[in-house]
């Protein structure tokens, strides 16, 4: 290695971890960030894309045109006419638009006034908890997360006792449930509880790992705070790419006609037929959004992983200058054929994954379905596998999407990285964290609604859904986070793998990631058998 800094490979605590012989050195090719500029990658994806987009624009324009506009607002005002064999009508039934309004027997004034004013004190108090909760986690990171760890135990205890009280009070429940069976389920649930805890006892060295990779991780986000101002934007100019696609399809539903339908018996009636091309274009709309959002989704990943990189492989006393900007136009330039591929290979897994959960809620018997469902879990397993770190990696390189999965995989198998610690740790304390300080700000807002309004019974419903707004902008706020989490392990692995240091802080605390159980398992049968 070519660096002044000592390896930790070669320290004696990692006796597995040897340098590599001369001749893999020659066998793989120098990874390193791209800084100047990219060659353009996956153009066919791209361009199916458009096609998809351009298709989908043109026969929507064309069924704005093509629509009928007696569309019938109700097929009660048409009758079969027996003489000229049609459906006729003797009122003018252009195109009508309902609007339904909320009951005001339902909703009261005031219940529509403090949730409007709930909602929006809520979503803006979001953005400083945002800010409060990045900056707890850079600098008191051990101690927010052991603040929020007890609560993990605390609440399901909580609960338990909470539900045995409740119904050995209540005689509807005591008798359904007699008091031996409730005992029985509370030892259980206790039991359970232990564990949990059995669990955070056994993993407590992970766990003190992963606070130091989460506060590595919101270093970083801190340097680049304008990511919070970019995605939410990216986020907006996708439902603005959705709008004329939901007015094309409302529009594709008046394109057809009102024909004569045999009823029961001899009696004939009025029904509304579509033309034949609605529900492909339904399909091939439906089909464009989804391919989108995900497109979207790696896009947003691309940029949060190359604006990162910018910051890692910079001098530590310089401050990254145009790195969301350049990553947004590789994003959009050259590497959006890459974001074009790994969305629409994340959009089959979905539905691949949808229609065989589905399949397993209607539990269709035989051994056939049976492997069927599991060949396909397994290669949707494997796609899960090959896609991890790949769009992250081209972000950093700007390779193509298939060359950046195999280089991915390279990179983590010659360094003995596990791609599987980072996201499945750090991700499930983060999830904790945002879910015990959005449940204590929900009890604040149901005290504050008890104590000064006359909502009643409704303040619970206003707190929930204050509840599920904060956790909405803390769920984007902790994922963006995970997505630097994975971006500085990929980064990381560039600089193991080349020798070099280019932020030593993270270098502190990666050092300690665990080794890859398959690449400790075949270097110790190497060991063993001499090779």
């Amino acid at each position: 290695m070519g660096s002044n800094n000592e390896d930790p490979s070669s320290s004696p605590s990692h006796p597995l971890l040897e340098p590599h012989s001369p001749d893999s050195q020659e066998s793989f090719i120098h990874i390193s960030y791209n800084h100047g500029p990219r060659s353009f990658k996956d153009l066919p994806f791209f361009i199916l894309f458009l096609l998809f987009s351009l298709s989908t624009f043109a026969f929507g324009i064309f069924s704005i045109f093509h629509r009928n506009p007696n569309y019938p607002a109700s097929l009660s005002s048409f009758s079969f006419n027996p003489t000229t064999q049609t459906c006729t009508t003797s009122t003018s039934t252009s195109t009508t638009y309902f609007l339904l309004s909320l009951n005001s027997t339902y909703y009261s004034s005031n219940f529509v006034e403090d949730l409007t004013w709930t909602l929006v004190i809520t979503f803006i108090l979001s953005i400083p908890i945002c800010w409060l909760l990045l900056l707890f986690l850079k600098h008191y990171t051990k101690h927010l997360v052991y603040a929020t760890l007890p609560f993990f135990i605390v609440i399901p205890i909580f609960l338990n006792v909470y539900w045995f009280v409740v119904c050995t009070v209540s005689s509807t429940c005591s008798d359904v449930f007699p008091m031996v069976y409730r005992i029985l389920v509370l030892v259980f649930l206790f039991l359970v509880i232990g564990v949990i805890v059995w669990i955070l006892v056994a993993n407590w060295h992970r766990v003190e790992l992963t606070i130091s990779i989460i506060g590595v991780a919101s270093n970083a986000l801190s340097w680049n705070l304008g990511l919070f101002g970019v995605l939410p934007c990216l986020t907006i100019g996708l439902l603005l790419y959705y709008v004329p696609m939901v007015m094309f399809m409302v529009f594709a539903t008046f394109n057809g006609k009102v024909v004569p339908k045999g009823l029961e018996g001899d009696e004939i009636g009025c029904v509304w037929k579509q033309d034949s091309w609605v529900p492909a274009y339904f399909a091939l709309a439906i089909l464009t959004m989804l391919w989108s959002a995900t497109a979207m989704v790696e896009a947003q990943v691309y940029v949060i992983s190359g604006t990162i990189a910018h910051w890692y492989f910079s001098k530590d006393d310089q401050v990254p200058r145009k790195s969301i900007t350049n990553s947004i136009r590789n994003a959009f330039g050259p590497s959006v054929g890459t974001v074009c591929l790994s969305g629409l290979l994340m959009c089959v897994v979905r539905m691949v994954r949808s229609a065989v959960d589905s399949a397993r809620q209607e539990d269709a018997p035989g051994i056939v379905n049976l492997i069927l469902r599991c060949c396909v879990n397994a290669f949707l397993a494997a796609v899960d596998f090959l896609n991890k770190f790949t769009i992250n990696f081209a972000a950093i390189t700007g390779e193509a999407y298939c060359t950046s999965a195999r280089m991915t995989y390279e990179l983590l198998r010659r360094n003995l990285l596990s791609a599987v610690f980072v996201e499945t740790i750090s991700s499930r304390i983060l999830a904790g964290i945002i879910f015990v300080l959005s449940a204590i700000y929900t009890i604040v807002v149901c005290v504050i609604l008890k104590t000064t309004t006359s909502l009643g019974s409704d303040s619970y419903l206003v707190a929930a859904l204050a509840w599920l707004l904060l956790i909405i902008v803390l769920g984007f706020f902790v994922h963006v986070l995970d997505i630097v989490i994975d971006s500085i392990y990929v980064c990381y692995a560039i600089d193991r793998d080349s020798g070099e240091v280019c932020k030593q802080d993270v270098h502190e605390v990666y050092v300690h990631l665990p080794i890859s159980r398959s690449s400790r398992q075949s270097n110790v049968v190497t060991r063993i058998l001499g090779v």
